[in-house]
């Protein structure tokens, strides 16, 4: 997951312990270690505790963006590369960007062929201009300001091209999200500690998906950060939702 500010091998900080849940004020050396932790089983434990339902929203993302031949994308919090390949299938030029270090190992062993560049969200290492589309996959919520980071990619996208963002949101239904809430705080962590070598990792991602606005407010942050035509499709039930901003042609 992409994380604000840029520290290499952030998992060997003296003050960070690794395996351990950061929180909510979303600390970068914190966050990095902690995604750093379980970046060999990340793609695994999310398709369990999603009920394998991360491959439906990956596909209906990428219909969404209709990668072509040639077309330049960039693909934030792109961690081991799984929604960039994909992408790249389809004949993308695919740029996988994250911040932890741990995730881009696991990455280039995974998918060799695609190119994994570490960098900051809020401060990507690209020109004004040069993508077609960016993409960011349940990455948007982990740095420590989501608008810094829409604004930046609103500069690194051509004139003409989106913003797609795939993140966890609110279910619309107000039962359902009742009992997806008591999943995420109840359930979710004791499945974690049967599967994962950092459960608390995954107590963090219930924390924060709770905090997180829903469609409606993000579409505002969306537009406070310059993207313009904001609209978003929900997927099941709300527990997920695509958001997508154009930004105006020159």
């Amino acid at each position: 997951m992409v994380l604000s500010g840029f520290v290499k091998k952030a998992y060997s900080h003296k003050n960070v312990r690794v395996g351990k849940k950061a929180d909510l004020n979303k600390d970068p050396q914190e966050v990095a270690a902690m995604f750093d932790g379980v970046a060999k089983r990340y793609d695994f434990i999310n398709d369990l505790l999603s009920l394998n339902r991360t491959k439906a929203w990956r596909k209906v993302a990428t219909s969404i963006i209709a990668p072509t031949k040639g077309m330049r994308i960039l693909d934030i919090a792109a961690g081991t590369g799984s929604s960039s390949r994909p992408l790249a299938d389809a004949g993308a030029d695919v740029v996988a960007l994250d911040f932890s270090q741990g995730m881009l190992e696991a990455g280039r062993k995974r998918n060799p062929d695609l190119t994994f560049v570490q960098g900051d969200a809020l401060k990507l290492p690209f020109e004004k201009d040069e993508f077609d589309v960016a993409t960011i996959s349940f990455g948007l919520r982990n740095t420590n300001n989501a608008k810094d980071a829409l604004a930046d990619a609103y500069r690194v996208v051509k004139p003409g091209g989106r913003m797609v963002v795939v993140e966890f949101s609110h279910p619309t239904n107000s039962i359902f999200r009742t009992i997806y809430m008591n999943y995420l705080m109840k359930a979710l962590p004791i499945i974690a500690r049967k599967t994962s070598s950092n459960p608390d990792a995954y107590v963090y991602l219930a924390e924060s998906i709770q905090a997180w606005p829903n469609q409606k407010g993000l579409a505002a942050v969306m537009e406070s950060a310059g993207w313009q035509r904001v609209g978003w499709q929900d997927l099941t039930f709300g527990i997920v939702a695509i958001h997508v901003g154009h930004k105006p042609a020159a």
